[in-house]
């Protein structure tokens, strides 16, 4: 199942992990690149000397292609993070939440690969005319950070590859061969996954998380952050009761920034404190059922999305 996408980033499968922020963590990003598809690390917020930690843990985990996601207005040292990931050599990057085209020059003269996380066709269209190699489109079912404009997927998926000429990738409410099937019908040339790679063997974080996810039902996941145009998917928990009582009260902008920053989603997600913290989810939760491995699940999802290519090509 290779295509462009594939080619351009030198990957086996048409898959990437999701920048995970804080959280992120070299064990389960080498996984996804040893077995094949994107392994990412999300800087977040982090302090530079942890990035540079995992930075050099990836490159002692694994040979494969991986990715460092920046979002570039997010990182109190954006410039700082840009100039260790030029200088320990990661072969591609994932810029979010900012504009990319004052750095995509640096990274290309430097022999990086960019991906550019979209939410709209103008933001892709513009991503594409800044150089982005490739283009990540993300619709609100997505976990964590995301667009106050709430689109879908499905509805986002088509109109942005009908505007650019470069590689699509789409991601927010896949976790399987179906949805994987379904992007490639809809014009990607791939996909982009996070909340499904949290219930992997590799994946370290708490119980409390995977098990959130694995009794997750189709609505087990809520919006929080409208009222100060800070949308982010999360579980339905004691915490995010929490965040909603707060937007409805009218609490400031400061101090729901502090109770929703990355120091919140650590306490959440690796420390499995669940009234003290939150813990990003993608709508697609009610989907995941298991805990299989990393190579596992990508090579399952990458069959079944060929049975299923394969089936309804019959029907037709």
């Amino acid at each position: 199942m290779t295509n462009r996408m594939t080619d351009i980033l030198g990957i086996q499968y048409p898959i990437f992990q999701g920048g995970m922020g804080n959280i992120s963590d070299a064990i389960l990003a080498a996984a996804v690149s040893n077995a094949g598809a994107l392994g990412t690390i999300g800087v977040g917020t982090m302090p530079l000397e942890e990035i540079r930690v995992k930075l050099a843990a990836m490159t002692s985990q694994t040979v494969k292609p991986w990715c460092v996601n920046i979002p570039l207005s997010v990182h109190p040292k954006t410039r700082a993070v840009i100039n260790m990931v030029i200088e320990k050599k990661v072969p591609i990057v994932s810029l979010s939440a900012g504009n990319p085209k004052p750095y995509i020059p640096l990274f290309h003269e430097n022999g990086i690969k960019v991906i550019c996380v979209t939410a709209s066709v103008r933001q892709a269209v513009k991503a594409e005319a800044a150089g982005a190699d490739i283009i990540v489109c993300e619709g609100y079912e997505a976990a964590g950070i995301n667009s106050n404009l709430e689109t879908t997927t499905m509805t986002l998926v088509p109109q942005i590859a009908d505007a650019v000429d470069v590689p699509v990738v789409a991601a927010g409410g896949i976790a399987d061969g179906r949805g994987l099937a379904a992007a490639l019908a809809l014009g990607a040339e791939g996909v982009q996954m996070g909340t499904r790679f949290i219930a992997t063997k590799e994946a370290p974080y708490h119980d409390a998380y995977k098990s959130s996810i694995l009794t997750a039902e189709d609505d087990a996941t809520t919006i929080v952050g409208r009222r100060y145009k800070r949308i982010r998917r999360i579980m339905k928990n004691d915490y995010a009761d929490i965040l909603i009582d707060m937007e409805k009260s009218g609490t400031t902008l400061d101090i729901y920034a502090e109770k929703t920053n990355e120091r919140h989603h650590v306490i959440g997600a690796i420390e499995g404190n669940l009234k003290e913290g939150f813990i990003n989810s993608g709508q697609i939760a009610g989907m995941i059922h298991d805990v299989p491995s990393v190579r596992e699940l990508i090579t399952g999802m990458v069959s079944r999305a060929k049975e299923i290519l394969s089936q309804k090509n019959n029907m037709l």
